[in-house]
């Protein structure tokens, strides 16, 4: 039985992916609050707020203490609030960047100790990062947090090459709250779970940025 480390399992892809693991797996879940809806014995939740440096400073204090370790980190908690509007705001910037950059990037850093060896970093990122195939003038800071924590997780595998493994995973149009363009969305967030869980059994390249929904490689 592996232990994985999710953050942002109170609702949406994190909730579902969360619920998914847990049929094999022990699972450690995170939000703001500490609260989510989830009664298993193999499942433990934390509060853990990513723009408080202290709130992260406490959650680490507490794994170890707890002297928990971690076979996989699920880096999925994200904000998006300018997703579908055109004009970027600086208050939306901030906001953005210190769920999607900053606090997740200082928490990664922080946990690897408490990675075991041969471990796995998972960054739920998105395609929307992606350099290559922006073809849209919408959702600036949403998209920019995207192709900075894509470049971590690209860094922070090669830091790690032979250590642990990185992969940043997009997790396909998803029906969720995030934006209102997501009632759209092609997958459900059990869908999108089932195709991240059937990621997670095959081997896969250390810093790959892999498109669940497609089954391939995402463009940089």
């Amino acid at each position: 039985m592996k232990k994985i480390l999710i953050t942002g399992s109170s609702k949406g892809i994190g909730f579902a992916l969360a619920k998914k693991l847990l049929k094999n797996n022990k699972v450690y879940g995170t939000c703001r609050n500490g609260i989510i809806d989830i009664s298993n014995p193999n499942f433990k939740s934390f509060a853990l707020d990513l723009t408080n440096p202290k709130s992260i400073d406490d959650f680490e204090k507490t794994i170890k203490r707890e002297k928990i370790n971690f076979d996989l980190i699920i880096n999925n908690a994200g904000i998006g609030p300018d997703l579908d509007q055109e004009l970027p705001e600086i208050e939306t910037l901030k906001s953005t960047f210190d769920v999607n950059v900053f606090g997740t990037v200082i928490l990664t850093e922080k946990m690897l100790d408490f990675l075991n060896p041969k471990g796995k970093i998972l960054i739920i990122s998105s395609k929307m990062g992606s350099l290559n195939i922006c073809k849209l003038s919408n959702s600036v800071a949403y998209r920019m947090s995207k192709t900075a924590i894509n470049m971590y997780a690209k860094t922070l595998s090669n830091r790690l090459e032979g250590k642990f493994e990185v992969a940043i995973l997009h997790p396909g149009w998803v029906k969720t709250t995030i934006a209102k363009s997501n009632i759209n969305g092609r997958l459900t967030t059990g869908q999108s779970a089932e195709k991240i869980y059937d990621f997670l059994g095959n081997n896969f390249k250390n810093g790959i940025f892999w498109n669940v929904e497609t089954n391939s490689e995402c463009e940089w």
